[in-house]
């Protein structure tokens, strides 16, 4: 089901249920009540459980944010790092360059291709993609400078090897949710509670007593929605791309 249906029966669930609510409170009420009477210190608890909800929900969706900025940071730099190693062993002899290089395509190639899709749909990592970036190493740390050239290259190389090794490792880090259950128990129990002070209030009379109430519940299943979908930074909605490999490496979706 595409993401944006599911916002959209999520905003009219909420809507749904606040308005049958209220109308079911409205046909039971006492003919002599008078919504008129609502204690101010109900309207004072109100007002403070809004404000504390509106900055824990602003902090929750800063926090997946700032995790899926990290993740396509991490993108970056394990892409960068990979093209720097491509780029630097020019000055290797041309069979070892080539093999390099060669190897560095195949594990760029497998990543864009077959291990996005495995992170997107499961959640993790190929075995094939450490494989891939093992042989790289392998390539880089087996070979024996054969001049002061070489062997300024060597150190440098290596280096840039370490960033994208560490790179892959943040990824995998980042495949899952970020956000822990803890948290999306007190946001929807948060949520719960902030709607339902709306009852307390009484609002029950008029229609656009119903549409503000309405709007309200809606809004907050949108913000619940948008931090369930910043909250895997490869597999939701919006999410980290795989744009920086594709642009230093345009063959190699092949």
């Amino acid at each position: 089901m595409p993401e944006w249906l599911v916002l959209t029966l999520a905003m009219l669930a909420a809507c749904a249920v606040v308005v049958v609510i209220t109308l079911v409170r409205h046909r039971r009420a006492a003919e002599d009540e008078d919504p008129s009477e609502t204690p101010d210190v109900i309207e004072y608890m109100t007002m403070w459980i809004g404000v504390v909800y509106a900055i824990v929900l602003g902090l929750a969706i800063a926090g997946v944010w700032e995790a899926r900025s990290a993740a396509q940071d991490q993108v970056q730099a394990e892409a960068q790092a990979l093209h720097e190693i491509s780029e630097r062993v020019r000055v290797y002899p041309a069979e070892v360059r080539d093999r390099i290089r060669e190897d560095v395509n195949s594990y760029v190639g497998h990543v864009v291709t077959t291990e996005w899709r495995t992170m997107a749909d499961e959640g993790r990592m190929s075995e094939r993609g450490d494989t891939l970036l093992r042989q790289v190493r392998v390539d880089l740390t087996d070979y024996r400078p054969a001049s002061d050239f070489e062997a300024q290259a060597y150190q440098p190389l290596l280096d840039q090897m370490a960033a994208a090794d560490q790179a892959r490792n943040i990824r995998a880090d980042s495949t899952g949710p970020t956000m822990p259950g803890v948290v999306w128990f007190g946001l929807i129990a948060g949520g719960v509670i902030t709607i339902g002070m709306v009852f307390a209030l009484q609002i029950r009379r008029t229609a656009r007593e119903l549409v503000l109430a309405g709007l309200f519940s809606a809004l907050i299943a949108f913000l619940l929605f948008l931090i369930w979908d910043f909250d895997a930074p490869y597999s939701r909605g919006v999410t980290a791309s795989a744009e920086p490999f594709l642009y230093l490496f345009p063959d190699a979706q092949g």
